[in-house]
């Protein structure tokens, strides 16, 4: 018997016992038996011709046709129908044909089917690779339009809610001249708790204002000459009533770059700073210490911030910088907001690391992770760009001309401290 007439005598057995094997259902069996029909019949041509171009066009449908739903139900391989295809081949060519010409088809037939599901594994992967791209830019889409509401309802909200908040401030205050004037001490004890409540909530919207500004690419800066060492010093002196009521220590050390004069905004700098700052107190306990370093690197100053805290767990390093990230449970949390692990909306970080990227610089944590009783400690890390130029040109010629007072200041006083050794004797 020759080749040819042993796949004409395979063809109707294959397709019946391959159709019964892997279909289910009625209509199912009737369209895939089509299909198979149409999958023997280019088998027939590919092994009489030696041509696997034959099977290209039934093998690309196969592999590109799984749908959505079969794609994230995971039920439909055309990989596996071609796997088992193989075996049941060998199967019904030795039930239908004698041993002789049943191992000539299955030499002729098997390589052929073992290259369709290397091509159809790789259809596949493709076609899932595709949909699974698509469904993860949706969802990014979705992600950024859910931020971008999150965004514009914290913009909205802020606003409307400093309306209402200047009415209470303004009605508090005329409270406490009316309670000073009628001689009431505990009307204003009681009204100075509700300025402080006002403080806090103006400081809430107020960092809620910031972070809509800095997620809509807003915030402006106002360069101007400063010293860090001048930030150092209001750090100090603002937080050393605080310092002093945790019994803890703020150590700042002067290093090389924190006399140099750099153009930056100072007022948003110095919020950046006093925000990890504030940070680090709250997260270390009482009789802790926090310790401001740094040193100059080419064309940037390191600030280095460290603590002697409860620490950073890894996975939470990254967290703290974005909006409303909070750590270990809120409902544990202080109401105070320098007090140990005083709870808080979690802007702080995320305001602090928009003013410095808007800076040209960047910051990180490094911990060696959280634990109360070891006190693993923070170290924060702020790079900023040594900038020695507004970025205004029309500031340069103000700024210019206070640079080389400056400058003839210091040469005039090194003049007085060193006079010339040069000069005739008398």
């Amino acid at each position: 018997m020759t080749l040819q007439t042993s796949l004409e005598k395979l063809h109707t057995p294959w397709v019946e016992r391959i159709s019964r094997e892997l279909a289910s259902g009625e209509g199912v069996r009737a369209g895939f038996s089509e299909q198979l029909v149409r999958f023997y019949e280019l088998l027939e041509q590919t092994v009489m011709t030696g041509d696997t171009a034959w099977l290209d066009p039934i093998l690309y449908d196969w592999g590109r046709s799984p749908t959505e739903t079969n794609l994230e139900q995971g039920d439909y391989y055309v990989s596996f129908v071609i796997n088992r295809m193989i075996a049941l081949t060998i199967e019904t060519a030795r039930e239908t044909l004698n041993k002789k010409d049943a191992l000539e088809l299955i030499a002729a037939v098997i390589p052929i089917l073992t290259h369709s599901l290397s091509v159809v594994v790789r259809y596949e992967m493709e076609t899932r690779v595709a949909h699974i791209s698509s469904e993860l830019g949706k969802t990014q889409e979705k992600l950024q339009q859910l931020d971008h509401n999150k965004s514009n309802f914290i913009s909205v909200a802020a606003h409307e809610l400093k309306t209402p908040l200047t009415l209470i401030e303004g009605y508090t205050a005329m409270m406490v001249d009316v309670a000073e004037d009628a001689e009431l001490p505990e009307m204003n004890d009681y009204l100075k708790g509700v300025n402080t409540g006002i403080h806090r909530l103006r400081h809430i919207i107020d960092d809620m204002i910031d972070v809509s500004l800095i997620d809509n690419n807003l915030l402006t800066l106002n360069f101007q000459p400063i010293w860090i060492s001048h930030l150092f010093n209001l750090l100090s002196n603002e937080l050393k009533k605080t310092v002093a009521e945790r019994k803890q220590a703020l150590n700042i050390n002067s290093f090389e770059g924190s006399e140099i004069m750099i153009y930056a905004d100072s007022e948003r700098l110095y919020q950046a700073m006093h925000n990890v700052v504030s940070n680090a107190i709250k997260y270390t306990p009482d009789n802790g210490t926090i310790t401001i370093n740094g040193r100059l690197l080419p064309g940037f100053v390191e600030i280095v911030i460290a603590d002697t805290g409860i620490g950073i767990s890894p996975e939470h390093q990254a967290t703290i910088f974005e909006k409303f990230g909070q750590l270990g449970k809120t409902d544990l949390h202080s109401s105070g907001k320098t007090k140990f692990k005083g709870g808080g909306p979690g802007l702080g970080l995320p305001i602090t690391r928009g003013i410095i990227e808007a800076h040209g610089g960047t910051i990180w944590v490094e911990s060696d992770g959280h634990d109360e009783v070891k006190l693993n400690g923070s170290i924060f890390h702020i790079l900023l760009p040594t900038r020695t130029e507004p970025s205004d040109p029309s500031m340069i010629k103000f700024f210019g001309q206070f640079e080389q007072n400056k400058h003839e200041l210091e040469t005039e006083t090194s003049g007085k401290e060193n006079p010339p050794t040069n000069q005739p004797a008398a």
